[in-house]
């Protein structure tokens, strides 16, 4: 009896695909049933070969060897999947094997997953698509009704080996030059090394600005209401003029009353933000809790694969597709729990609206926004990360399902003297949308700067006591520097640093999704930490001195998201079909030897400008000393060695004096805790105190957690004045 074989791209995956098709017998490295085999990868099992593959002289780094242009490009198995890859091409070989299955992540990368898997294992079966995005039951049992013919994704799959090729001519390429002419450990490739220079580029601008002051006026009303002065001809709140300001508070001083020559009263409303998409959830995440973008996808991928609450998160799209529409139902009774469950309950007794704010086709590409699957969960089951995730997932969900929040805004004009002068207030006339945050919201910023507050009633023609006229002033303020959240919208965005670049290209990079994709755009950033190119202090990330050389050395075509642009529009023609992948490696080679010629003949120079006294022990040269993502490391000068050691490691422990986080600094019994305000304490003193203070008082957490512990239970009296007791319970901070 012939059987389908079905590739997985991880083993999670795998068991639940395995699952619904009843495929009970376990081998190893797949389940097999009476019609299908599952088997999996591990995300890649396969990859290019690195250049030594070519012949033995590339082992060596030298420059006269490059540029290496080895045709065509081999595949070699990842040695540590070597294991699950022989496991994967025994079955795709069985003789009773007839048809693939690709059930790989339905997007670019994952159907490049698979397809380099088939051709290092050189089988010629007839191929089908499993297209998903979401991994419950029924997802996986309608997409198995679905399939789809293989010969449809191979256009995606040209694109996909393209990318993957021209990364490693250019890369390989590329960073072999700079290392090897600067006998330093260098890296660069098109998304990292723009990405790099974007932030350089931020520090650059802070540190050119120069702060300008700024002037208003400020009068109050009635002892209550706050009025702001306008300039009645640039419509400005502010003047950079200190004697036009002076003046006027001058002229204003004794004024005692104001007309009231205007009364607006606006019916507004605002709607939901729009759904997840990776990159606006990894931004949330970092802003509210301070994860950085690399957690966020690995939790993300737990609630996806583990738990199966969340769609599939790998997405770049913030809307939904019309097949999804009617899964809604389920999907809000999946979240029907504390404390979701008034809003789920509300939006159940009615028919949902559906509009095109959340719900477009045309706007969703390989899979659609991230929501909650139909597979509902014990919140208990979730750890700490997971839940606050998840949380941000449902509420966001929850949001666009309700109306929008509606308000009346009034604005009433006042004339003081001969100078006018504005006031703001709003009157919330539903909740819509904001009930799904509990109101806990904040409401959106004012762009012309002026608050709203609470307005008593008020009618054109009344004349207001003035009680005081003051004057404000404030200073214009540099750019932020980038947290982890404002780098992913850059990378998202890189349009500004454009300038110059032709309105196509900077449309195509927005339409493309930027800098990377929502699955990388984490490794990204995390490559530059672990390459010392970039530094955290703070939350802010910044450039290393090594990484402010290195774009010294890169040529300029490098550090623009114009060459992504250029590179993206052409992978989107052969995904098309309307290119050849052929002619756009051959573009990709001439790009790759001029690149490396410039780096050759370049007369610019590398120094270490971080050299510290302590020499390698294994190589006897002196060691680098730098700021890695979570503390400072000893790092091998030569590339060669390796040798890093960590020396300091941020930590959670606060400090008894200031309350910061202390650095953690030594080994064994001689490690200590050092804080910025000077505060030293060995670990072993750090560690008795701890425990001498657990022993002696009681934590807000324990209490809390004994409280909540009450609330299920019905106990006697006894329990219920003990809980009496502890909620007077004087908790110590």
């Amino acid at each position: 009896m012939s059987k389908t074989l079905v590739l997985a791209e991880k083993p999670s995956v795998g068991r639940d695909i395995a699952k619904v098709l009843q495929c009970h017998k376990k081998g190893n490295g797949f389940f097999e049933g009476d019609k299908y085999i599952v088997t999996w990868a591990l995300g890649h099992l396969v990859t290019l070969a690195d250049p030594e593959v070519y012949g033995q002289q590339f082992s060596t780094w030298k420059i006269e060897d490059l540029p290496i242009m080895p045709s065509p490009l081999k595949l070699v198995v990842i040695k540590e999947s070597n294991k699950q890859f022989h496991v994967v091409k025994q079955q795709m070989r069985r003789n009773d094997v007839k048809e693939i299955v690709i059930a790989t992540d339905a997007g670019r990368e994952g159907e490049l997953v698979a397809r380099w898997i088939i051709e290092l294992v050189h089988v010629n079966k007839p191929i089908k698509r499993l297209w998903i995005s979401s991994v419950t039951d029924k997802a996986i049992k309608e997409g198995f009704r679905n399939l789809k013919d293989g010969k449809a994704y191979e256009n995606l799959y040209a694109s996909a080996a393209a990318r993957a090729e021209a990364d490693w001519l250019v890369g390989i390429n590329a960073t072999r030059a700079l290392t090897v002419k600067h006998n330093a450990q260098l890296s660069c490739g098109r998304v990292q090394t723009p990405t790099l220079a974007i932030v350089a580029q931020r520090e650059e601008e802070i540190r050119r600005f120069t702060p300008k002051a700024f002037y208003g006026l400020s009068a109050m009303a009635q002892g209550q209401i706050k009025l702001q002065w306008q300039d009645q001809q640039t419509k400005d709140f502010r003047t950079f003029s200190k004697d036009k300001a002076d003046q006027l508070l001058t002229s204003l001083q004794h004024v005692k009353t104001a007309e009231v020559i205007e009364v607006n009263k606006a019916h507004k409303k605002t709607f939901a933000p729009q759904l997840y998409d990776l990159t606006e959830l990894q931004r949330d995440a970092n802003k509210m809790f301070g994860y950085s973008a690399k957690e966020t996808l690995s939790i993300m991928q737990g609630l996806y694969e583990h738990h199966k609450v969340v769609t599939y998160p790998r997405t770049d799209s913030r809307y939904l597709s019309a097949d999804i529409v009617e899964t809604l139902p389920e999907r809000i009774k999946a979240v029907q729990m504390k404390p979701y469950a008034p809003i789920a309950a509300k939006l159940l007794r009615a028919p949902i609206k559906v509009n095109k704010s959340f719900v477009d086709d045309s706007k969703v590409s390989d899979h659609h926004a991230i929501i909650p699957t139909e597979q509902s969960v014990f919140l208990g089951d979730l750890n700490d990360r997971e839940r606050k995730i998840f949380d941000l997932v449902v509420k966001r969900f929850l949001a666009v399902l309700l109306p929008p929040f509606e308000y009346e805004q009034t604005t009433i004009q006042v004339k003081l003297g001969s100078e006018l002068f504005l006031a703001k207030g709003k009157t919330v006339l539903a909740q819509g949308w904001k009930e799904a945050y509990d109101h806990d919201v904040e409401d959106e910023d004012t762009k012309d700067g002026v608050a709203e507050q609470l307005l008593p009633a008020i009618a054109k023609g009344d004349r207001l006591p003035i009680t005081a006229v003051s004057q404000t002033k404030g200073e214009t303020k540099p750019p932020e520097p980038f947290t982890e959240a404002g780098l992913l919208s850059a990378m998202e965005n890189p349009a500004k640093y454009m300038a110059g670049e032709s309105k196509e290209l900077i449309k195509t990079i927005g339409e493309t999704g930027g800098l990377g994709t929502v699955a990388t755009r984490a490794d990204v950033i995390e490559k530059l930490f672990n390459s010392f190119l970039f530094e955290k202090r703070g939350k802010h990330i910044f450039v290393t001195a090594k990484g402010k050389q290195l774009l010294e050395l890169v040529p300029d075509e490098m550090q623009s998201p114009t060459l992504t642009a250029q590179w993206e529009q052409k992978l989107g023609a052969i995904a098309k079909g309307s290119l050849n992948k052929q002619t756009f490696i051959g573009e990709m080679k001439t790009y790759a030897k001029a690149v490396v010629n410039e780096i050759k003949n370049s007369d610019k120079s590398f120094r270490h400008d971080n050299l510290t006294r302590s020499r390698c022990p294994e190589c006897n040269k002196f060691l680098l000393e730098v700021n890695g993502k979570r503390g400072k490391m000893l790092v091998c000068q030569d590339r060669e060695c390796g040798y890093r050691k960590g020396v300091a490691k941020q930590t959670n422990a606060r400090c008894p004096q200031c309350h910061k986080r202390l650095e953690l600094r030594g080994e064994g019994e001689g490690q200590t805790f050092v804080c910025v305000c000077g505060h030293r304490e060995k670990l072993s003193t750090f560690q008795q105190r701890r425990d001498k203070e657990k022993g002696s008082k009681v934590s807000k957490k324990e209490v809390a957690k004994f409280l909540k512990g009450q609330d299920k239970d019905t106990g006697d009296g006894l329990n219920s004045a003990l809980k009496d007791a502890l909620a007077k319970f004087k908790f110590d901070e």
